[in-house]
């Protein structure tokens, strides 16, 4: 399993395992020479063999290091404190040194310069309550030795992952699904729901089922305790009761009014951005040429510039050959603006399909697009100039409502609300600012008061679950049954569609592939907006403060008014890292390689997708059809199906 997840960590390795009674530690193949000299408590004299077992099971921990705060050996893991906790942790507390204080002043010791230690010294003082005191993000397995429990924990929006499995009597958790692969008994089965809403409906991670059977993950916000004793000796003939995820975090809003929240977001976000610049390993940015990496960048340039910090500030940016999808010229203006040292890449369709194995390998599950491939490049280029931390804009769309969808909820909540004359006047400044249609404004605002008509716009827009040809007789079910309905992801509250996009629709998503292709180049990726304290404050905000007028994120726009360049603030289209995939699927000697994978995905698939799905790319190649993305759900599925041996 340790091995599986080598790219997570591969600066030092370590195992802890607790068997019959007895306590031993393990280094490595990976484990640093000093690390195995370094005489502490928690450190490895041995290195653990391939063929080691242990002949009575027990509890065992394996953590792999990506070092970034405390280079020293003092910060390897799995660590122990007050020789009753283990930890093995993934991810950062940023207010570690302020909670340090805190609990120094309470009387609590520390060896170390490294979050790790404050995090099992707040357990030891709070109890499960330490969370809600913690500021970051982080997937943790905590050992209590006197209650013969462990502790699992994920952060408030999962920005770190964390699966687990169990079979029979053993219960086996990790941040990939790819670890479990290791295990005697595992076979990959698809969870066909999970499988067949991806590929019709566009939505995955938005409940704690996975696309692998029997494989779940802890909810963001949730922990859950597992009583050692129980699995140990279970009931003769059952396998013990696996424990219930508990929600420790409910989003709300802060307790601000609207206006005082438009206030206080500009102090939030310069905090935000601050916290994530603590690190011992240099640190750099993701740069579309978008609002929210650009401020990001430009808030990056302000705080080393208050710590007179002479670092050089890199950033990173995916271009494209079709000036339709470049957005290169934006990212140039932030450049010039935060004097950064930019790099650029630029990805095409031959190394997509060239990379396409080891992305897939990587991301564990089927992705949605290619895209996925432009953040993969961009990731890569960090890794190839020594950068260890990214920070990036992943959650302002949510927020503050950056996606076309909060124009409709917004619109239907001023149907809801009886203020019809408000309603015309957001769909005039709808027409003048982003170029709706009355028409479409009216549709978005049915779609949005009656989610039932969502089948039927979608015909109307060429939507995969509108149309039936393309499934197999096995998926045809997924279609009479909305999954971004039943969590609540068409609603008429622009407030509650981002509560819906942050915990199901769409954001767990996006962190999943972040975090995947982050740590395939063993970087650290961070995300400024979703500190939960600048969450919180968007969601105390009036609707209107975020998408009125017919400005989508109106009020993050302003806020960064005179520190990102105007021509990024008042730009109106949206992008994101984008590829230009409906150029490429139209160009005849790219348009072979993906009809090529789609054929090899029908094969992988019998049953879930059929020939018709081949039918409608034709005619998208021959444009008399538009484009979308079911095509590449499809390659993606069959790559992942053949990739990770899933049986379907």
């Amino acid at each position: 399993m340790s091995q599986a997840l080598r790219h997570r960590g591969p600066d030092d390795e370590g195992f802890m395992v607790i068997s019959d009674g007895r306590e031993v530690h393990f280094g490595g193949s990976d484990t640093p020479e000093h690390v195995m000299r370094g005489g502490l408590a928690y450190t490895p004299r041995d290195r653990i063999e391939e063929s080691w077992r242990s002949p009575a099971g027990g509890l065992m921990f394996g953590h792999r290091r990506l070092s970034i705060v405390d280079l020293s050996l003092r910060g390897h893991q799995p660590a122990m404190y007050g020789d009753r906790y283990w930890i093995s942790y993934n991810g950062e507390v940023y207010n570690y040194i302020e909670l340090r204080e805190e609990l120094k002043a309470a009387g609590y010791r520390f060896e170390t310069e490294s979050d790790t230690e404050v995090i099992l010294a707040a357990y030891m003082a709070w109890g499960k309550a330490c969370l809600s005191r913690f500021n970051g993000m982080w997937a943790l397995a905590i050992y209590d030795a006197r209650e013969q429990q462990v502790f699992l924990a994920r952060d408030r929006f999962g920005v770190k992952p964390l699966y687990y499995r169990t079979e029979g009597s053993r219960f086996a958790f990790a941040s990939e699904i790819k670890a479990f692969g290791a295990l005697a008994d595992w076979q990959a089965r698809a969870d066909e729901t999970q499988l067949f809403d991806f590929l019709a409906w566009d939505i995955v991670d938005h409940n704690d089922h996975t696309m692998f059977d029997g494989v779940r993950q802890l909810p963001a916000g949730h922990h859950m305790t597992l009583d050692l004793r129980e699995w140990s000796t279970p009931s003769l003939g059952r396998a013990p009761k696996v424990p219930v995820a508990e929600r420790w975090y409910q989003i709300g809003p802060a307790n601000l009014t609207s206006q005082e929240a438009v206030e206080a977001l500009p102090r939030l976000l310069e905090d935000a951005v601050s916290l994530r610049l603590r690190a011992d390993v240099p640190v750099g940015s993701c740069l579309s040429g978008g609002l929210d990496s650009s401020a990001i960048v430009c808030l990056m340039r302000k705080g080393l510039n208050k710590l007179d910090s002479k670092s050089l500030l890199k950033t990173f940016t995916a271009g494209s050959s079709d000036a339709a999808f470049d957005e290169t010229r934006y990212a140039r203006a932030v450049i010039e603006r935060a004097g950064t040292e930019p790099h650029f890449v630029v990805p095409e369709p031959e190394a997509l399909f060239d990379n396409l194995d080891k992305l897939v390998w990587h991301q564990d599950e089927p992705f949605g697009s290619t895209s996925i491939y432009a953040q993969w490049c961009v990731f890569e280029s960090a890794s190839q100039n020594d950068i260890v931390v990214m920070l990036d804009g992943q959650g302002a769309d949510e927020i503050f409502g950056g996606y076309r969808g909060f124009f409709g909820a917004y619109l239907a909540g001023l149907v809801r609300a009886g203020r019809v004359g408000a309603w015309a006047r957001e769909i005039a400044a709808m027409r003048k600012n982003i170029g709706f249609s009355p028409v479409r404004s009216v549709g978005y605002t049915a779609s949005y008061l009656y989610p039932g008509l969502v089948s039927l716009l979608g015909k109307f827009d060429n939507r995969a679950y509108s149309d039936h040809g393309w499934l197999g007789p096995r998926a045809q079910s997924v279609l009479s049954r909305n999954p971004h309905e039943m969590v609540a992801g068409r609603t008429a509250s622009v407030r509650e569609l981002s509560i819906a996009q942050v915990l199901s629709t769409n954001l767990p998503r996006l962190l999943h592939w972040e975090d995947r292709n982050s740590m395939a180049f063993s970087l650290e990726a961070r995300v400024p907006f979703l500190d939960y304290r600048v969450v919180e404050c968007a969601l105390a905000m009036d609707d209107a403060e975020k998408v009125g007028g017919g400005i989508a994120k109106r009020v993050l726009r302003e806020s960064v008014r005179g520190l990102v360049p105007d021509v990024v603030i008042d730009r109106r289209d949206k992008m994101g890292f984008m590829t230009a995939e409906p150029t490429w699927v139209r160009d005849p000697k790219s348009a072979a390689v993906f009809r090529k994978a789609l054929e090899e995905a029908v094969e992988q698939l019998p049953g879930v997708v059929t020939s018709g799905v081949i039918e409608r790319f034709d005619a998208v190649v021959r444009g008399e059809r538009k484009f979308d993305f079911r095509y590449w759900r499809t390659i993606s599925a069959g790559k992942w199906a053949a990739a990770f041996k899933v049986k379907v």
